[in-house]
């Protein structure tokens, strides 16, 4: 009896053994998957600007007037919204991540793209040949459309091609560290003032008079319009206008260059999504521009 309950019990302690050690071989599996698929992506850090509305913008509340909650800043008490915000949260949504915004100014943002604070950007960003040479870029996510923004009141109010400001001696400013600045070689006889940092300050010397004509996107000018009644909008005719502007009409999200294969997850997840629909995309940009702080 004792010979075989000695067995028994040799029995099952060799049994306890043996699932314990496939339990363990399991969870060491499970680890190291994790590690390398999806704890490293598991939050989709975004940089942007938080100042360029209505691509995307700053505000002290996570209230939007659409009912949607607005995304906590990363580092600090504030938040952000706007279009880029709401096609990176679709995208978070689609891939299974947490979306995590970082605030950066836009002359350091393909820096801190490349230090690792954040794995995308998404700010607007128009795909350039240069440009293409640092990042990888997805399909684009939004198509704008250049245009000037004037004086209201101002000799420049009513014109309709760039052929009309030709050798006028115009001011004109445009942000730095775009593709827009090359445009202002376009115009001719204009007196290039320097450029700013960002598009309020464009508008700004726009309003104040230190600059006759700015060149900006039509989403961007149309939403600092809305709440600045000396800016006066327009589009020029598509025969008169800036040539080999195609550039900064292809938004489109980027990473870093040697990181094709995150860049192509988030492709996956626009085309998941159907977001190659400009229709859509305009209708978003509409719904960003009347949702924008200052214009509630």
């Amino acid at each position: 009896m004792k010979a075989k309950t000695v067995r028994r019990m040799t029995g099952v302690l060799l049994t306890a053994v043996m699932a314990l050690s496939m339990l363990a071989g399991c969870g060491s599996s499970s680890g190291a998957a994790g590690s390398s698929a999806t704890e490293d992506k598991k939050v989709l850090k975004v940089g942007m600007e938080c100042a360029y509305a209505p691509f995307n913008w700053t505000q002290e509340t996570e209230e939007v007037a659409n009912g949607e909650k607005a995304v906590p800043i990363y580092g600090t008490d504030f938040y952000a919204y706007g279009y880029d915000v709401m096609v990176a949260q679709k995208l978070a949504d689609e891939m299974g991540m947490e979306l995590e915004i970082h605030k950066v100014e836009w002359d350091s943002i393909g820096l801190s793209l490349d230090s690792g604070v954040y794995d995308c950007i998404i700010a607007g960003m128009g795909k350039t040949a240069e440009r293409e040479q640092s990042y990888a870029f997805t399909e684009p996510y939004y198509y704008r459309d250049n245009c000037i923004t004037v004086k209201k009141g101002s000799e420049y109010e009513n014109i309709t091609g760039l052929s009309q400001l030709a050798d006028k001696g115009v001011k004109v400013t445009t942000q730095s560290g775009t593709g827009w600045v090359p445009l202002l070689d376009q115009i001719e006889g204009a007196e290039q003032i320097g450029n700013y940092a960002t598009t309020a300050e464009c508008f700004m010397s726009i309003s104040n008079g230190v600059a006759d004509v700015a060149v900006i996107d039509l989403p961007t000018a149309k939403s600092a319009a809305m709440t600045n009644d000396d800016l006066v909008v327009i589009s020029l005719d598509s025969s008169d206008t800036f040539a080999n502007d195609q550039e900064m009409t292809n938004v489109c999200i980027a990473t870093r260059k040697d990181d094709t294969e995150f860049r192509d997850q988030i492709q996956a997840a626009m085309d998941a999504i159907g977001w190659n629909d400009k229709a859509a995309m305009d209708e978003l940009m509409d719904e960003a521009i009347k949702l924008q702080p200052s214009a509630n």
